[in-house]
């Protein structure tokens, strides 16, 4: 792999990560010279690594007598145990009237909130919902969009000790429904409609059957759509629904309480993708939770007090979360609602001009249709501010890399990144103190000691793909799953394949400089002949195709074997005849191996996807063999999985 770019001796000497090792070397008397000494430290000395970062990052909390309390397993282990924390004093750090959340929208309005309007606002939702009887414990959930009042829903309610959860507009009553029956709000914040692709949709005709399947709700707010805009125009009360104005116009604003809760109290709740069956509820803790995720912003990201910090992201994708923990930083946190492909291709590029985006956070398919479609911000917008992009949600191939550094921004950190919404975080991240290499993520994460394992459990050197887990406590674990008393669908989701490992279910592989490539989910890999393939080596040279926008792979059982079916959704003004199957495979034997060469290539209209943009590879394999997909609520586009049945070369 070639190297990309390399930062400055400069900007490594001012990095926050060298100015965290430099102050760890005077009170620890370790010498951390680089990323890689840093990152043995915090795995060899979890207790002194977490203590240091939580205090040198600004973490506002009692730490207690005990860093880390463990167990006779590693799901047992437990950071500050005897610690307290309220999130809402983490987030709300600064009370000024300088930017806190800037939002913009597709129809192209945009509006600023100030610290001390985010403080006003969490402080009339604090006294509206303790006057409702929202208590510690209590669940308090959104379906809106990417606006201000979301978050500040989410911070009134971890004030108070509620527990947080959220999904996007767009999923329907009965996606809805799977995920927060689970969890019983006990009041609920709804928007009225949203808008994608220049088109209105709306939800208040859906409010009806949401409310009736929720048997412990209390209240309903409705938050118009327009209110993102900063609409002052009062509101009046909607049947036995209050409108937002009504809700908090009994009060006014006042010094935000802050009372502490136990640091590993929970702060919110997410969801699995769910398509293979209900959704598991996967309960996040408070301190834990931003502890990680401050560290990742802070040390990894190199982020820093007044950055303006966007991720593209619905509050339906944990990339949400993350991206609001950067206040604890006190950094700008940029929202955008809506297509990102609309009123044009540089929707994106343009916010990033307009608003100095210094963290430009996308999904890998974004990167992926940006090249596709052939633009070029590099010759038509300026990203003069933009020091680093975030990747993530899945492979960034190694073409994206190019495609980034030739056609995006040259002298830009690409971090590529891969964690996941078990554990709200990162297992293997960036480090803006040294060079990126094409198509690997750069190390493994701070605090993380990552391993990549054989199916008998050993270690896996470099080149050799396997499953990557990890072998170290880390304060992001979920406290558990919802409904799970006994913990075993906590234990087997984990922790069965590796006994005292956190088994992350993705297949990887260790490079020569020290990174690490995903080739895509364990339980989506190939296994023709009986040897293990990553979807993503298949993606990589399909995708990159002229003639093919995008591809999805599956592996089929045939004939006491397994074979590999490749389907395609074809370039506009392309067909799939006999000399497009030959250069498919062509291409992947002689840029692969003639393992990944597919017995059967189809065309399709569609491929379908999760919420998060991610290729449902099983939903795929499960309707190709016959196998219902029992929650169709978990895809984007369901409809897309009808492409997929009857087709008689594959039965």
């Amino acid at each position: 792999m070639s190297q990309l770019w390399k930062p400055s001796k400069e900007s490594i000497d001012n990095s926050r990560l060298m100015d965290f090792a430099q102050s760890a070397e005077v009170l620890y008397k370790v010498a951390l010279p680089n990323y890689d000494a840093i990152h043995k430290w915090s795995v060899d000395s979890p207790e002194e690594f977490w203590s240091h970062a939580s205090s040198h990052l600004g973490l506002r909390c009692e730490v207690g007598d005990h860093v880390l309390a463990t167990g006779e397993k590693l799901q047992e282990s437990v950071f500050f145990p005897d610690g307290s924390i309220n999130i809402a004093e983490n987030l709300l750090k600064r009370n000024d009237d300088t930017e806190a959340i800037i939002w913009a929208n597709e129809l192209g309005n945009v509006s600023k909130l100030t610290w001390s309007e985010l403080n006003d606002q969490v402080s009339l939702l604090q006294q509206a919902m303790i006057d409702l009887g929202v208590e510690s414990g209590d669940c308090v959930a959104a379906w809106m969009p990417n606006s201000p009042e979301t978050i500040s829903v989410m911070i009134a309610a971890a004030s108070i000790g509620a527990v947080f959860t959220s999904t996007s507009p767009d999923f329907g009553p009965t996606g809805l429904l799977d995920r927060f029956t689970q969890v019983g709000p006990k009041v609920l914040f709804a928007t009225d409609g949203y808008f994608y692709g220049g088109k209105w949709f709306s939800c208040l005709e859906k409010l009806d059957e949401v409310e009736s399947g929720l048997p412990n709700l209390e209240l309903t707010v409705v938050v118009p759509y327009e209110l993102a805009g900063r609409s002052k125009d009062d509101h009046a009360v909607v049947e036995s629904r209050l409108l937002w104005q009504e809700f908090i116009r009994p009060y006014h604003p006042k010094p935000v309480d802050f009372p502490h809760h136990d640091f590993n109290h929970p702060w919110y709740v997410l969801y699995s993708s769910g398509t293979t069956g209900k959704p598991k509820c996967i309960v996040h803790r408070s301190g834990g939770v931003l502890l990680k995720h401050m560290v990742e912003h802070g040390l990894q990201c190199d982020m820093r007090p007044g950055d303006r910090v966007f991720y593209y992201s619905t509050a339906g994708w944990m990339m949400w979360n993350w991206l609001v923990s950067a206040l604890a930083s006190e950094a700008t946190v940029i929202l955008y609602d809506g297509s990102p492909f609309h009123p044009s291709p540089t929707a994106l590029f343009d916010l990033a001009d307009e608003l100095s985006i210094t963290l430009f956070g996308v999904s890998a398919k974004y990167i992926d249709a940006c090249a596709k479609a052939e633009i070029s911000p590099k010759e038509t917008h300026n990203l003069a501010s933009i020091r680093t992009i975030c990747s993530t949600g899945s492979t960034l191939v190694a073409e994206s890399f190019d495609y980034v550094y030739e056609k995006i921004k040259g002298d830009v950190h690409l971090q590529s990144m891969s964690g996941g919404t078990d554990l709200c975080g990162c297992l293997v991240a960036g480090d803006p103190t040294g060079p990126v290499q094409r198509g690997e993520i750069q190390k493994p994460a701070l605090g993380l000691r990552i391993e990549i394992l054989n199916e008998s459990g050993e270690q896996l050197g470099h080149n050799e793909q396997g499953e990557l887990v990890c072998s170290s406590p880390f304060p992001s674990m979920p406290i558990s799953f919802l409904n799970d008393e006994s913990g075993e669908r906590y234990q087997a989701a984990y922790f069965d394949r590796y006994e005292g490992k956190w088994h992350q279910g993705d297949f990887a592989e260790w490079t020569p400089a020290g990174g690490i490539i995903i080739h895509g989910r364990s339980d989506a890999t190939l296994n023709p002949g009986g040897v293990r393939i990553g979807t993503a080596e298949i993606y990589a040279v399909v995708d990159s195709l002229p003639e093919i926008n995008e591809s999805i792979a599956i592996s089929q059982r045939w004939n006491s074997d397994n074979r590999v079916v490749l389907f395609v959704v074809l370039s506009e003004g392309y067909e799939l005849d006999d000399e497009l199957k030959e250069k498919v495979k062509l291409e992947l034997r002689r840029r692969a191996s003639p393992k990944h060469v597919p017995s059967i290539i189809k065309s399709v209209i569609d491929l379908p996807k999760t919420r998060s943009g991610k290729l449902s590879e099983l939903a795929v394999k499960a309707i190709v063999e016959g196998n219902p997909v029992r929650n169709t609520e978990a895809l984007a586009n369901p409809k897309a999985l009808d492409y997929f049945k009857d087709i008689e070369e594959l039965q």
